[in-house]
């Protein structure tokens, strides 16, 4: 009966998370500036009776809520920051709120709420059944810059937890087995000599010559890189004006992998290419590390139980109106068609309620990166992600802004909540000593491996 009343808690309180995770969703914020949505989420988890830590890892808006005490300590991941140029209406069409403002394209709303909701409903079983154990939720800065979690992880955050548990909205109802990779975000700045470009050009040492000449190495080097690895970058700045030679450009590169070994070792060779080309043009660099994240460890044992509580967490249902809006919104994507080909081309299968635990995924290497990764090589972790939006809707574009502000978002939310709560009620417990064997696996999989973090100890998060 325990683990029905918590799906009942969240049931008779599901309004106050969706007004919560609505008041995010309208209100985005970029990573380490998301002030209204940790403040939010910390008066929410005060008044439910947690101990608050803040400033976690010098991030002014990455905070900790802690609930009662000894071992095990089961810690749930929560995110809270929004993407630039995503602000969107919940409307099938592309109706911005605010134009190139910012939205919640990952769903970052829905994320961090259903781990305050989760929190809060097994904390009323742990009153109500004296439950030792101490849980955590982790309100995470700046996952959009992968950054977040890896000073809060520097600064030993994690360090005591018996294991952590987390999701991601999406659009369908799965265990994470794959791997994302590992990442690093440099930036480099260049500095050269100003001069007319027309009349004096050879007193000129041209900085955005060495940016464009350092891009040219790199996109050489992408012939001599391992498969999967990624290579993407932005100039910065680009100079005042073309008549002027510029004194100072940058570039700001992304490089992934399939391990943080691998990144460093692409950090490593880039670093020289962007040296070569000061060589070229008589010019200097300096750079910044601003990211360093892992590639993600995942817990098959803790995967698995996730997993398996997804029957008692009741089969997601969906409105005629919902099935509109998926079909309408689905209609503006191109690379829908494919995805429903795959499916048997059922326009239902648009919105998923079956839940997937696909072991073929297992260890393969995924494009997109997360400083989760930090987290699953300090402790077990598990994940899953639920359907909060169609088939074939893509994160990080406006179609995914305005699933995730609409009833299909705080569907999967609510779902995602009960699947962890009811995950870390076993695990407080735990129940066929699941706790024991997630514990196992890490430590085979990790071998002996300790943490380091991917950003060097000089570097401070922004504002600190």
């Amino acid at each position: 009966m325990a683990k029905s009343d918590l799906t009942s808690w969240i049931e008779a309180n599901e309004h106050r998370f969706t007004d919560i995770s609505r008041q995010i969703w309208e209100k985005p914020e970029l990573g380490y500036t998301e002030s209204f949505a940790s403040e939010l989420q910390i008066s929410t988890l005060q008044e439910a009776g947690f101990h608050i830590r803040t400033g976690i890892g010098d991030v002014a808006t990455s905070f900790i809520a802690e609930y009662g005490s000894g071992h095990p300590i089961i810690g749930i991941l929560g995110e809270f920051d929004a993407l630039p140029g995503l602000s969107q209406e919940v409307s099938p069409a592309y109706q911005p709120l605010v134009q190139n403002g910012p939205g919640h394209g990952c769903g970052h709303n829905l994320l961090g709420t259903a781990g305050v909701e989760a929190v809060i409903a097994l904390k009323d079983r742990m009153d109500a059944e004296k439950i030792k154990g101490t849980i955590r939720y982790y309100g995470c800065a700046a996952e959009e810059l992968l950054s977040g979690k890896t000073f809060m992880a520097r600064a030993g955050a994690f360090d005591d937890l018996d294991c952590a548990l987390t999701w991601h909205p999406g659009s369908a109802n799965t265990t994470s087995n794959v791997r994302f990779q590992a990442l690093s975000a440099i930036e480099f700045y260049f500095s050269g000599v100003t001069a007319h470009a027309g009349s004096a050009p050879h007193l000129g040492r041209s900085a955005l010559d060495a940016v464009e000449l350092m891009n040219v190495g790199a996109n050489y080097m992408r012939e001599h890189v391992p498969d999967g690895t990624r290579i993407h970058y932005q100039i910065t700045n680009g100079g005042m004006a073309p008549n002027i030679v510029p004194d100072n450009a940058s570039v700001y590169y992304f490089l992934r992998g399939a391990s943080r070994k691998q990144v460093d070792e692409l950090q490593a060779r880039l670093i020289k290419i962007a040296q070569g080309a000061t060589m070229m043009t008589e010019t200097s660099v300096r750079w910044d590390i601003k990211a360093g994240c892992y590639d993600t460890l995942p817990n098959l044992v803790l995967n698995e139980h996730m997993y398996l509580q997804a029957a008692d967490a009741g089969q997601m249902e969906f409105t005629e109106e919902e099935e509109s809006f998926a079909k309408s919104l689905c209609q503006t994507i191109a690379a829908v068609a494919t995805e429903t080909e795959k499916a048997g081309n059922r326009e239902d299968i648009l919105l998923d309620s079956a839940f997937y635990h696909d072991l073929k995924q297992v260890g393969k290497s995924v494009g997109a990166s997360t400083d989760v990764g930090d987290v699953s090589w300090i402790t077990p972790v598990g994940q899953v992600t639920t359907t909060c939006a169609p088939r074939g809707v893509q994160v990080h574009t406006w179609q995914a802004t305005a699933s995730f502000g609409s009833t299909l978002g705080m569907k999967g939310m609510h779902h995602a909540a009960k699947i962890m709560a009811m995950t870390a009620y076993d695990l407080l417990h735990n129940e066929d000593g699941v706790l024991d064997r997630a514990k196992a696996e890490f430590v085979e999989s990790t071998k002996g491996f300790t943490y380091r973090a991917g950003i060097p100890d000089d570097v401070k998060p922004p504002g600190a």
